[in-house]
């Protein structure tokens, strides 16, 4: 069997000496691993960095298979990223939780065209870190698990989303401010920025991470987020 794609690389492990197990987001046939030969290579090693853009071909006897891969390379973010550390850990973030959230061999290329906008993002745009969490929340929907924030899930009224400010961790559906603030405590906030309501900020980014990573969590993973996910929190707090 063959295929040919373009891919995303997501993760690189390395296998016996010289030889890459590389797993990539491929538009057309979604998660899917496969051996690079060489692929730790000094010629090959670039071009499989997670974030990295490459046309492949893909042979394996049957699909479920391993398989080999040949890759040539279209466009490496991660370089561009070496001395931006927190659009970096952005990048590994979204890489390390594709890789965990995906089932294999399912096409998503919605999810693979709004990653490589993402990383055209973080390749410069400024408002960087919301675009990343509006990602969060594209994945979530992707996934079948998408967030309600049209309306008020206790009032069923659209009162201009200015008016939407907690999120419920239970259904995902937001709730209103004058519905919501008896009970903040138990609730999520939601980002203003998400509903339309200014730029954002990094205390609305950080509330944004919560609120998507909660939902991450409790309904894709069902484990702990990724370590690269952890430490982009951490480190989004820390700026």
């Amino acid at each position: 069997m063959e295929w040919t794609d373009q891919g995303i690389v997501l993760s690189t492990r390395p296998h016996g000496e010289s030889a890459a197990v590389v797993t990539l987001l491929a538009r057309e046939h979604g998660r899917h691993a496969g051996l690079v030969m060489g692929g730790r290579s000094s010629r090959q090693r670039g071009h499989t960095e997670p974030g990295s853009v490459v046309a492949v071909r893909w042979r394996g006897r049957l699909a479920e298979h391993l398989g080999t891969y040949v890759l040539e390379p279209l466009r490496g973010y991660a370089a561009g990223l070496l001395d931006d550390p927190p659009r970096l850990a952005a990048l590994a973030s979204a890489c390390a939780l594709a890789e965990a959230a995906l089932p294999e061999h399912q096409p998503h290329p919605a999810l693979y065209d709004g990653l490589c906008a993402l990383f055209e993002v973080l390749d410069g745009a400024p408002a960087w870190a919301e675009a990343y969490v509006r990602w969060e929340v594209g994945l979530l929907a992707e996934l079948g698990f998408g967030l309600d924030l049209e309306r008020c899930a206790v009032t069923g009224e659209v009162s201009g989303n200015e008016y939407l400010a907690f999120v419920s961790p239970r259904t995902g559906r937001a709730v209103s401010v004058s519905a919501g603030e008896p009970y903040r405590d138990r609730l999520l906030a939601l980002p203003g920025f998400l509903v339309g309501r200014g730029q954002g900020g990094p205390d609305e980014v950080a509330a944004g991470l919560r609120l998507t990573g909660h939902f991450l969590e409790r309904h894709v993973l069902n484990a702990p987020l990724p370590p690269a996910r952890e430490r982009l929190a951490v480190r989004l707090m820390r700026t």
